[in-house]
């Protein structure tokens, strides 16, 4: 028990680079969520059961434009896909793992908590990844919940000003990637040009465009991509 207890501080204490970075994002998304008029207990358990930023940020974008709830949920379900390779991959380093807390742990993987938790060279206790993904956790909600409250004292025009952060975030993502495999960038591209060609159509919703786009660049890129991983 005592050995768990120092691993998973260890692990608490590994994750205060991925505080120091969530913070500020989640601050921005609880005052994005209080201008998009969600309540407060709403933006809790949007940050609280989702914990994923760019689905987050994605998924206010997509209720301010009026999508309905399947092309959310299957919006989300697209660009959290890869944390289904993350868990699998962390579960394989972890081979000791009981099988009740793998559910636990899978919940609680973001692709800064499988960074650290993967780059090392010997493989984390299930208590040390523990400890990592409760700082990252409770950064992200407790973020989440002062960027509403700090949200009263914002003006309006500081408010929309925040905006921004969405496409902060979903850069963030993109640049890394494309850095590291330039096939990438050309994917994004065509999801755009899917997304401006789906738009044009007549019955096409901008959400409906937007989800329609990210398929049809993955499935086009998917072979792509993966020649390229392999070279």
């Amino acid at each position: 028990m005592e050995h768990g207890k120092r691993d998973f501080w260890r692990g608490f204490r590994s994750g205060v680079p991925i505080i120091v970075g969530y913070v500020p994002i989640a601050l921005a998304f609880g005052v994005l969520a209080k201008t998009g008029g969600i309540p407060l207990w709403g933006a809790a358990l949007f940050s609280g059961v989702v914990f994923a930023g760019a689905s987050q940020f994605m998924a206010l974008a997509l209720l301010g434009g009026g999508a309905g709830t399947g092309e959310i949920v299957l919006a989300t379900f697209l660009v959290n896909f890869r944390h289904f390779l993350m868990s699998a991959s962390l579960a394989s380093r972890l081979p000791a793992l009981k099988g009740y807390l793998r559910p636990l742990l899978a919940f609680g993987v973001t692709d800064e908590v499988f960074s650290l938790a993967s780059l090392r060279e010997e493989p984390p206790s299930a208590a040390e990844v523990l400890g990592l993904e409760a700082a990252a956790y409770s950064s992200w909600v407790g973020g989440t919940l002062l960027g509403f409250l700090l949200g009263e004292f914002l003006g309006e025009t500081r408010r929309a000003s925040l905006g921004i952060a969405i496409y902060a975030m979903f850069v963030g993502l993109l640049v890394p990637a494309v850095r590291r495999l330039p096939l990438r960038g050309a994917v994004a591209v065509l999801a755009g040009g899917f997304h401006l060609g789906l738009g044009g159509l007549p019955g096409i919703s901008p959400s409906a465009a937007r989800v329609g786009g990210m398929v049809l660049a993955a499935l086009v890129g998917s072979l792509g991509v993966r020649k390229e991983e392999n070279t």
